[in-house]
């Protein structure tokens, strides 16, 4: 594991990239060295499927001719002066790009925080198949599980090397750890699957293999025999699952390149209510342990934690440096990037918990749907249009009744944000995060 960690080679050869493109003409340059190591075991009924294992570093090299630039990748740096020579040359036929240039230095990151983003346990091989068939043997036990959709163990290191013309030396590494399982529930035409699953930064974290499958296998015996709702409007309730899709769709709509575009429904809105009071969305890269957590981001700059949605106000885009540029604002540490172009992205965003609970906000709605999954990506992101497939339980009297799919669920996310409610259920188990959320008065298509 020792030699996994060591990132000196990487940050050696990207020091040697940037001083080859001052050499070569440019009047800034960046590198990085993006390192990715993956291990997996995928089963299914009890035999192996497959076993893989995937290891590579890839390199990227952006440098500035005045306001053009441009990015050569390679996969190895045997000869960084020709790399050089060749990006430079790419620059110089670039068109001007008036917002392009490195992060600005006072914004760079002087301290990298310790996010215990590493864990040190390299999982065997056979560890591997021993959990995805734990998982997949306790899913197939349910009553009412007749097949079985595989599952999978998985563990993963990533990370990058950054090095800048003006003095930015940093670097990364993150590990993960996953194990999922999907289950198949009943015969012919009636069969209904679903699945769960555990994703962790260190593997001690994760979900035990067996309540992983027994979660599958009985989710999908509960959504046998679904009917569909009637069409007309209805509370809709969503599953923490599901709900993560709400934020997702609030992300891209705050993405500072969006919004530079003027493709984002929210474009017009910054400083404006847009959920209920007390609703907090934020996005915080420094989270310890975190799916999304970074020191620093891909350009250097070492990003806040933001209340993107403040007591129900928006007040932060998802900034890098040239989206900020765009808008005349600053950058706000979000550049994500592999070997190619900076661009805006959320680290650890949240639905930030509300105080009511699961169980008291279904038990308050006499009739309504309750949401376990999303089909399809309908959602207009230039008008906040919303038009999604969806499959869960009808609520009745306050209680899950009856499984129901092949159902619509239609608004515009500026009316859903504004009648959202939180529950206080929140568990951080994705890159974005939600707890169970309530939904006034969508329009559910049906029967």
């Amino acid at each position: 594991m020792t030699d996994l960690l060591d990132q000196s080679a990487l940050l050696d050869q990207a020091n040697r990239l940037v001083e080859a493109a001052r050499r070569a003409g440019a009047d800034a340059a960046d590198a990085v060295a993006v390192r990715g190591i993956a291990l997996g075991v995928q089963v299914r009924l009890g035999a192996v499927e497959q076993s893989e294992r995937s290891e590579g570093d890839d390199f990227g090299l952006r440098v500035f001719v005045g306001r053009r630039s441009a990015i050569v990748s390679a996969n190895t740096v045997s000869d960084a002066d020709q790399l050089a020579v060749r990006a430079v040359a790419m620059a110089r036929a670039a068109p001007e790009d008036p917002f392009a240039g490195l992060a600005e230095d006072h914004l760079l990151a002087r301290e990298f925080p310790a996010l215990d983003l590493v864990d040190a346990t390299v999982p065997a091989v056979d560890q591997l198949r021993f959990a995805a068939l734990a998982a997949e043997e306790a899913g197939r036990a349910v009553a009412g599980v007749t097949n079985s959709g595989g599952a999978s163990a998985s563990w993963g290191l990533g990370g990058m090397v950054l090095v800048t013309s003006h003095g930015f030396v940093g670097t990364w590494l993150r590990s993960s750890h996953s194990i999922a399982m999907t289950a198949i529930a009943g015969e012919g035409t009636g069969m209904e699957r679903d699945w769960e699953a555990s994703s962790k930064i260190h593997r001690a974290e994760l979900e035990d293999p067996e309540a992983i499958g027994r979660k599958a296998g009985e989710r999908a015996v509960r959504r046998l025999k679904p009917r569909q709702a009637a069409t007309g409007q209805a509370v809709v309730i969503y599953d923490p699952r599901a709900a993560t899709s709400l934020v997702g769709h609030l992300s891209g709509a705050v993405n500072g390149a969006a919004v530079a575009r003027k493709t984002s429904f929210l474009k017009d809105r910054m400083g404006e209510r847009l959920f209920a009071e007390g609703v907090t969305i934020s996005d915080d890269p420094h989270r310890r342990r975190g799916l999304g957590s970074r020191p620093f981001d891909g350009e250097g700059v070492s990003g806040p934690r933001l209340a993107v949605i403040e007591d129900g106000i928006l007040r932060h885009w998802l900034l890098d440096s040239a989206s900020a540029r765009e808008l005349g604002l600053v950058s706000n540490g979000r550049a994500a990037r592999g070997t190619g172009l900076p661009s805006p992205s959320s680290t650890n965003l949240t639905l930030e918990p509300g105080s009511v609970s699961r169980a008291d906000m279904i038990g308050s709605v006499e009739r309504g749907l309750y949401i376990t999954d999303m089909i399809g990506s309908g959602v207009n992101g230039v008008t906040g249009d919303y038009s999604r497939g969806a499959s869960g339980f009808w609520i009745e009297q306050g209680e899950l009744t009856y499984p129901v799919a092949e159902i619509t669920v239609a608004g515009n996310l500026k009316d859903m944000y504004r009648r959202l409610t939180p529950a206080d259920d929140l568990e951080y188990r994705f890159g974005i995060n939600a707890p169970t959320v309530r939904i006034e008065g969508l329009t559910i298509a049906g029967r």
